[in-house]
Order: structure tokens, then C-alpha cells, then sequence
């Protein structure tokens, strides 16, 4: 069975950064995407950031262009999101997660997620 594990959350200051992770245990057959998604209470999930097995290929939401960077390490089985130039509107419960082959930004077309990890950004 396919966990995901996200880490690296918690409270930053405005204009600060955090590094999230997201550990994965097992593999679905095949290559595969990653994905991170976030979400408010009363919100929908919202697409952040994708990539694509290789690495090679990764795609952000507008919003998130010039500040957020993900990639991966498939030695580790781990997927990373560095966030930079944190706004307070970027608080968030961050999810991980996979199932399309290829970088695809509805959440509904994701097979595995984590628990997700919480994201405050405040002064």
C-alpha cells in the first residue's frame, strides 16, 4: 500500500520560508507525478505545484511562479516543496500526492494523498 507523509510545516513570518517533504513509502508500477496541493477550511483543494518522475518537468499556479520550487529525489522516494517569500495568504494545510502519470492539476485525478502538514505564515 502507497503512504505519503508530508513534514516540514508550521509558523513563518511574512517574507520567510519553509521546506516541505513528502516521504513515500511503496510505488504505484511505472513512472509517476508528483504533486502538491493545498487547502483552507471551506475551500477546495487548490493545485500548487507539480513534477513529473524524471524530475525533468515540473509546473506551478500562477500564484506560486518565482517563489515555490519543487523537485524530487527518487533515491530517497521523498518529493520536496521549498517556499519562499511566504504570504500570509499561502496558509494552508499542504498536501502531497500521486496517481497520474503526468502532471495534472485536478485534485480529484490524484489516487494517493498524505495527511498533509499545516502551513501559518504570520507575524
Amino acid at each position: 500500500q502507497l503512504q505519503l507523509v508530508e513534514s516540514g510545516g508550521g509558523l513563518v513570518q511574512p517574507g520567510g520560508s519553509l521546506r516541505l517533504s513528502c516521504a513515500i513509502s511503496g510505488r504505484p508500477s511505472g513512472s509517476y507525478a508528483m504533486a502538491w496541493f493545498r487547502q483552507v477550511p471551506g475551500k477546495e483543494r487548490e493545485f500548487v505545484a507539480g513534477i513529473t518522475w524524471s524530475g525533468g518537468s515540473t509546473y506551478y499556479a500562477d500564484s506560486m511562479k518565482g517563489r515555490f520550487t519543487i523537485s524530487r529525489d527518487n533515491a530517497k522516494n521523498t518529493v520536496y516543496l521549498q517556499m519562499n517569500n511566504l504570504k500570509p495568504e499561502d496558509t494552508a494545510v499542504y498536501y502531497c500526492a500521486t496517481g497520474p502519470r503526468t502532471i495534472i492539476s485536478m485534485a480529484a485525478r490524484y489516487n494517493y494523498w498524505g495527511l498533509g502538514t499545516q502551513v501559518t505564515v504570520s507575524s
